[in-house]
């Protein structure tokens, strides 16, 4: 199977209101976030608006559709974000240390990290997933909250999107290296592998 999102193949689909998809170890860019990074107002605006544009234009998209849809929702959400609202606990060492070692430790057997940044309020992720990404994403958010012991410090849902082909792989990779580069040194974590330092 191919590392990269092949229309031809099945596509697993699981979650309930937002719904998530992976096609065995097709990579992955995922968003997830702390739970008050996002300012209550914006964001119950932004599902409405979401909710409507999705009645019309349900999953799997055209590559035309999924364009819209990060224009118009994806790119919003990514602008709040980095706006840094909310406790933005990454911002100490400590925690990022907490969740670095949390994300690395399933490296090379439940997953392939290309590249991620941990960003003040919300963390970006490149990877490869070897396992259920339901399952990933269930384990880096529950371990991570129990190390930092701050109770349940993350949003419920997280975005994800397949990566289509080696020109999205190197947007991806370049958009987590940008992410950070209005921040002051020591308020975030940028990792890359190989693959990702090459683009």
């Amino acid at each position: 199977m191919s590392e990269f999102l092949d229309g031809s193949e099945e596509i697993h689909r699981h979650g309930g209101k937002l719904p998530h998809w992976q096609q065995g170890e097709v990579m992955q860019f995922v968003t997830f976030r702390l739970g008050d990074a996002m300012p209550a107002a914006k964001l119950r605006q932004w599902k409405e608006e979401r909710g409507i544009w999705l009645s019309h234009h349900p999953q799997p998209w055209t590559p035309e559709q999924e364009k819209e849809y990060h224009c118009r929702f994806t790119r919003k959400l990514e602008s709040w974000l980095d706006e840094g609202a909310g406790s933005c606990i990454f911002s100490d060492p400590a925690n990022r240390i907490a969740l670095e070692e949390v994300l690395m430790c399933f490296q090379g057997e439940r997953v392939e990290h290309h590249s991620w940044v941990i960003m003040p309020n919300h963390v970006h992720l490149l990877f490869t997933p070897l396992a259920p990404l339901e399952k990933l994403m269930q384990a880096w958010k529950g371990t991570s909250a129990r190390r930092i012991g701050k109770g349940g410090i993350w949003q419920e849902n997280y975005r994800d999107t397949m990566i289509r082909d080696s020109k999205h792989f190197a947007n991806a990779v370049r958009y987590i290296r940008r992410n950070p580069l209005k921040l002051r040194p020591g308020t975030f974590t940028l990792w890359e592998s190989e693959r990702a330092k090459a683009i």
